[in-house]
Formats: C-alpha cells, structure tokens, sequence
C-alpha cells in the first residue's frame, strides 16, 4: 500500500434526483448537513456549485440522475458530482450582462479549483472539485 497523503477512500455521500424537479433549498439543506464541518465561505461556494450542476441536469440533461458528494481531508476538498442519462456534455458558454441564463458553468469555473464531464455508455457525470481547509 502507498501511502499519497490522500484518503484513500473519500467519505460519499449520495442524493438522487426525482424526475420532478425537487426544491432547490432540499438538495441545499442536504448537502449543507453533509458538510457542516466547512467554513462558510467554503461551503457558499459548495452550495453554489451544486445549485448550478443540479440546474444543469434538469435543463439540459435526463433521468435518472443523482448527485454525490466526496470528501477528502488530505488534502482538503469537496468533489461535487453530478450524473445523469444524456450523453450531451456540457459546454462552458459565454454570458453577456443582458442574459438572464447560460452563467452556470461560468460560476462552476470559477470557484471550482478543476471540472470536468466524464461520459458513461449511458450519460455523464459533469464534476467539480472546491478546496477547504483542513478541519
């Protein structure tokens, strides 16, 4: 066993989504419990980051879809994921001040340290991963 300074297996935490969309402040308060340990500062940007990925999977992708949340503690970080059924990956547009829409991956890309779209035979999962500080 090599020993990277990394969990080996971060804790993971699953949320499924129903075909209906769910509130917004459930999901939130699920993952604001799963993580209560973060900064808040730290878990805004979680929080933020999971409302623009779930978004994303109502707008843009297809049921079933789920949201899982991992967390590591050496190093620090919450890796957000997102899995739906579409295989239509996401892309990171532009967003004008006029557009009431189209600035999600925008925010993810931001407070996200990395991102990105792993696709299956049936779907994706679009990720992002945000640093904390050791608890």
């Amino acid at each position: 066993m090599t020993d990277n300074g990394s969990d080996p297996l971060p804790r993971s935490q699953v949320f499924s989504l129903e075909p209906q969309v769910p509130t917004l402040v459930r999901v939130r308060r699920w993952a604001a419990q799963e993580l209560a340990d973060l900064s808040d500062d730290e878990l805004g940007d979680v929080l933020l980051v999971v409302t623009e990925l779930i978004t994303n999977a109502f707008d843009h992708g297809q049921m079933p879809a789920q949201v899982r949340l991992q967390r590591s503690t050496q190093p620090c970080f919450v890796r957000i994921e997102d899995e739906d059924a579409s295989p239509d990956r996401p892309t990171l547009g532009r967003s004008r001040l006029s557009d009431t829409r189209g600035r999600g991956l925008i925010i993810v890309d931001r407070l996200a340290k990395d991102w990105g779209v792993i696709s299956h035979p049936v779907g994706k999962t679009v990720w992002a991963e945000i640093t904390c500080e050791t608890p």
